[in-house]
């Protein structure tokens, strides 16, 4: 971006890139089917639930899992005080998420306002300093000066509003200018990944239940590494092609899930039964120690109502129990 010319991306829509575009496109399309048929509040809940403890896990925050749920439902939680202000933040942007227009600048403040409420001093304005991000000692990128970052801002969102490029491609493109620019003293990762989420979610409504953030916390060396390389190279490709390949691997997780909660649905003959039944396959999938008492916690209902259900997904040849009632974990088939 330079103060007399347009944005234009660093990058060469290259077929591999394309062939992308269209394999997600494809496996969308089969998830945006069956998700008609196999719709599950709890899946997307915990879905919705994976995506702030993923994004914020990326940011160091030591919350787990349980303690964000807990915190969705309104329940008390101990832990440190910022790391929970972190999780009540980031369910109220993605609360919000659907008002905002992803073009809008003055939505893009308001959401980092939202997001780092009482958290740095004040929220949802542009840095007015230097800012340098380190891993570890070593400096791995200097941001553009504060007097460039409204400009920069403004010019990237334009462009935006205007492109005829993919959104598959455009939110990864947002998401990592806006790491680039680094425009918020804090909260430009998570912001960024709520940016492209949001990007997505106006192409189809389905992908902001997509937990896209839990596949980069489990690549973040990745995630970190095509960052820089897009730096070093001037060309956002890596960086592209990296968050291609979590967005597919993401749809393909979901679609395996929806599998599950249809043939549950035809082993245990009700509706209930599958989308408690899908929602405890999930789970276990993700955590297979978890014990009926944790799994009930997460899913809102009793340790009784839970033995039930892992008694009858059993039965159903869905799920083996390995090891000793105390010690053991759950297989999932």
């Amino acid at each position: 971006m330079t103060p007399d010319a347009p944005y234009r991306p660093p990058l060469t829509l290259s077929p591999a890139l394309l062939a992308s575009v269209a394999a997600i496109a494809e496996l969308l399309g089969r998830w945006s089917a069956r998700e008609e048929r196999v719709a599950s509040p709890l899946l997307r809940r915990y879905n919705r639930i994976q995506t702030i403890h993923a994004s914020l896990a990326i940011e160091q925050n030591s919350l787990s899992l349980d303690q964000v749920s807990a915190i969705l439902d309104g329940k008390p939680v101990f832990g440190p005080v910022r790391d929970i202000q972190e999780v009540r933040n980031a369910i109220a942007a993605y609360e919000t998420l659907t008002r905002w227009e992803p073009f809008n600048e003055t939505h893009l403040l308001e959401a980092h306002g939202v997001m780092m409420a009482g958290l740095i001093d004040p929220p949802g304005r542009y840095r007015n300093g230097g800012v340098g991000i380190y891993r570890g000692e070593q400096l791995v990128h200097m941001a553009p000066p504060a007097g460039r970052v409204p400009v920069l801002v403004a010019d990237l969102l334009t462009w935006l509003a205007r492109t005829d490029w993919h959104p598959l491609i455009t939110s990864c493109v947002v998401h990592y200018e806006l790491e680039f620019i680094h425009p918020f003293t804090d909260g430009n990762g998570r912001l960024g990944r709520l940016w492209q989420t949001l990007i997505l979610s106006r192409w189809n409504s389905l992908l902001a239940w997509l937990p896209i953030e839990e596949v980069i916390r489990a690549r973040q060396p990745g995630y970190y590494d095509t960052l820089g390389q897009s730096d070093q190279q001037g060309e956002l490709e890596p960086f592209v092609t990296f968050m291609l390949t979590a967005i597919h691997d993401a749809l393909q997780t979901a679609i395996r899930h929806q599998a599950s909660a249809t043939t549950l649905s035809s082993e245990m003959g009700s509706v209930i039964g599958s989308e408690m039944g899908s929602a405890i396959i999930q789970l276990l999938a993700a955590a297979p120690t978890l014990s009926a008492r944790r799994l009930g916690d997460r899913l809102g209902i009793s340790q009784r109502a839970v033995e039930k259900h892992l008694a009858a997904l059993q039965r159903a040849g869905r799920l083996i129990r390995r090891g000793s009632p105390r010690t053991g974990y759950w297989e999932v088939q």
